[in-house]
């Protein structure tokens, strides 16, 4: 684990110098959440090309961390070299300060990450658990993904899966999106095990996500208060699922402690009802790792075109530069001769000379940087480079600098292009399977506002709230209408389209319009915050309102000791005798399940579980088929064997559950390894 932390970090410090390529004034905990991300893509990404020509060996590792730790050079350059060293020391200071002389800002900031960084430490150390009785999760979301990721981290780390087969359906390309399961594959590679790979990575992404929300909406609103609001709008997103708990209340006789002691699984997505909006944490960003991933680097991009899109004297008021904004406030009403500007910091005065030096733009230099991120994107997360792509057309219409965004699109298509013509080539992938009209998301057939109203509560009327809000002064700029307006596309389109086999998965989508909404919510919430005491208790209302349904969620899974078994004791066991017995590319016929152990071991897997492979656009049902004669002996099972060039088959307590099994049958194969109810049967001679 201390080599795949080591590899982490230097990934992260790399990217970090990166920024400087393009950053001004940003602090270095921003640019450290932006290296994180950009650091763990790029490796991701490098690492697979590597992969491909010589495998997830030790040599591929190394070559794959020394191509990403190449931004390192930049330092070389003693102007990047002392803004650097400017950026740590004033970081350092600041931190001697807050210990020696803590003020109420510098509090509440610790307050707040420190709270997020414990809630999210405690969420994804439940994601995975290993026991006694083997591998379990304490999400109900991640009872189905977590065994599927697995099978993706053991497929590259194990099994040598290059070129990529589906690691639920040999012999098919593998297109789903998978570098954030693979850079955990690296981090196994690097003597992790699963569980440590996965939340080295998670929580890397999670906490770097929180970060780059927080700057995203401080330079956008220039509010220091709805900054902060917005990345809990973001994570503790839910309806009025929160009104469950007076109906549970009414039958419970424990009152409200035993309530909050039995919480159920989630108070915003309910199988077989219409609550279907999802918390952020418990329903994307825990199972969907690609999600996780995603998110963070579309919310580089997004910032990256707020800041290319301003003028070059609205630059100075980032994070960090707050003081001159106190100041600007202090100096209102004093003769404008007597006004003190800010003095800048000798770290700032390096970075400035730094920029001023360069010759290309600073809003080109941007772009760059956005394009980038966006690049990265196919492999990483699908559904969030067609957001990146589709919002920065839109917005770029409705801009008049076309040079900085042709830059961005060319930057981008050139990294992005070669992606999607790889995993795209020879797809067994149906395009028809994937798209068609259907109208309302998931509402099933309840009305369509009612089941908007219900599943995002107050949040939608609070964004009209936002725009139409009138004084002195206007709430929502036209320059951040303009710029917010193509997000509603998110919202607008995955309400006709769907844009997966399975509807609910149009939330990859959707809930991009919610990310770029939080912003103006977070506005509202901070006016009525600062106007008067009755008001400012309608703004805790309103906060409490939003936020309790997804608050119930993320506490359910941090406090409580729920287990969700996948695989039991004897399972892991035995995968571990299947990765001794077989050789790594071995083909695999098990049950078609989510949890057979043989997703543990990296070895190809005739078909795994039908909703998998069905919310890929995979045909399955002739596979299926056949692999239940096999099993039942039929007369024709050693021709599908043959068909199939399978090399062995698993028969255990999995497969007798799901399918009728002739044991018989499988008594003529030689028996190669066993445990407890397992049994491994090598098939091929």
């Amino acid at each position: 684990m201390v080599a795949s932390l080591a590899l982490a970090i230097l990934v992260t410090v790399s990217g970090t110098v990166a920024t400087y390529l393009y950053e001004e004034n940003a602090s270095l905990g921003a640019r450290l959440c932006a290296g994180a991300c950009l650091g763990l893509a790029v490796l991701g990404l490098v690492g697979f090309l590597i992969a491909s020509f010589i495998g997830l060996t030790g040599t591929a590792v190394f070559l794959s961390a020394v191509v990403t730790a190449a931004p390192l050079i930049l330092l070389s350059d003693e102007a990047r070299r002392n803004g650097f060293k400017a950026d740590l020391v004033a970081s350092l200071r600041s931190i001697r300060r807050f210990v020696s002389h803590p003020d109420r800002v510098s509090i509440g900031y610790f307050i707040f990450y420190a709270a997020i960084a414990i809630t999210l430490w405690q969420v994804f150390s439940r994601a995975m658990i290993e026991g006694p009785d083997g591998i379990s999760t304490g999400l109900l979301n991640n009872f189905g993904d977590l065994p599927f990721h697995l099978s993706v981290i053991t497929a590259f780390a194990y099994g040598h899966n290059f070129p990529p087969d589906d690691p639920t359906y040999s012999g098919v390309r593998f297109t789903y999106p998978f570098l954030s399961d693979f850079v955990s594959a690296i981090f196994v590679r690097c003597g992790a095990d699963l569980r440590q790979s996965m939340f080295i990575e998670n929580f890397m992404l999670a906490i770097s996500f929180v970060g780059l929300l927080h700057r995203w909406a401080l330079v956008m609103l220039r509010d220091r208060f709805a900054a902060v609001i917005t990345p809990l709008l973001v994570l503790l997103n839910g309806g009025f699922g929160w009104v469950l708990l007076f109906s549970r209340w009414s039958t419970n006789g424990r009152g409200w402690l035993g309530i909050l002691n039995d919480l159920p699984p989630s108070f915003t997505v309910i199988p077989e009802t219409t609550w279907r909006w999802g918390n952020a944490i418990s329903a994307l960003l825990v199972p969907q790792r690609g999600f996780l991933m995603g998110l963070p680097l579309a919310v580089i991009v997004f910032t990256q075109w707020w800041l290319a899109g301003e003028t070059a004297g609205d630059h100075s008021l980032e994070i960090g530069d707050e003081r001159a904004k106190g100041n600007s406030k202090k100096a209102k009403g004093r003769p404008r001769s007597k006004r003190k500007k800010p003095q800048a910091s000798d770290g700032e005065m390096q970075r400035v000379s730094l920029f001023h030096a360069s010759s290309i733009p600073i809003s080109i230099r941007r772009m760059i940087a956005a394009g980038v991120a966006a690049g990265l994107l196919p492999l990483v997360h699908a559904h969030s480079f067609v957001v990146v792509m589709a919002v920065g057309a839109c917005i770029a219409l409705l801009q008049t600098k076309w040079r900085d965004w042709a830059v961005y699109f060319m930057v981008a298509c050139v990294i992005a292009v070669p992606q999607l013509l790889w995993s795209t080539s020879n797809s067994a992938v149906k395009p028809g399977s994937l798209f068609a009209w259907e109208f309302g998301w998931d509402r099933n057939h309840e009305n369509a506002i009612w089941f908007w109203f219900k599943n995002t509560g107050l949040f939608i009327p609070l964004i009209v709230t936002a725009i139409l809000w009138r004084g002195k002064h206007q709430l929502v700029s036209k320059g951040l209408l303009l710029f917010y307006l193509p997000f509603t596309l998110c919202f607008i389109v995955p309400n006709f389209v769907r844009m997966a086999p399975w509807i609910w998965d149009n939330i990859k989508v959707l809930y991009y319009w919610w990310l770029a909404s939080a912003p103006l919510v977070a506005l509202v919430l901070a006016r009525l915050w600062r106007q008067g005491t009755i008001r400012r208790s309608i703004a805790i209302v309103l906060f409490v309102c939003l936020t309790t349904a997804g608050a119930l969620d993320v506490a359910g899974i941090a406090l409580r000791s729920v287990k969700y078994g996948i695989f039991d004791s004897a399972g892991v066991r035995f995968a571990e005798v299947v990765k001794e017995q077989t050789p790594e590319r071995s083909l695999i016929i098990h049950a078609p399940v989510h949890n057979d152990p043989v997703f543990l071991t990296g070895r190809r897997s005739l078909m795994g579980y039908p909703g998998h492979i069905w919310t890929h656009g995979l045909e399955f049902a002739q596979r299926e088929w056949e692999i239940r004669k096999i099993y039942a002996g039929a007369r024709d099972a050693e021709q599908l064997i043959q068909n199939y060039n399978i090399d062995y088959a698993v028969v255990g307590p999995l497969e007798k559950n799901v399918m009728r099994v002739n044991e018989q049958f499988f008594s003529r194969y030689k028996l190669v390894g066993e445990v407890g109810e397992y049994r491994l049967y090598k098939i091929k001679p």
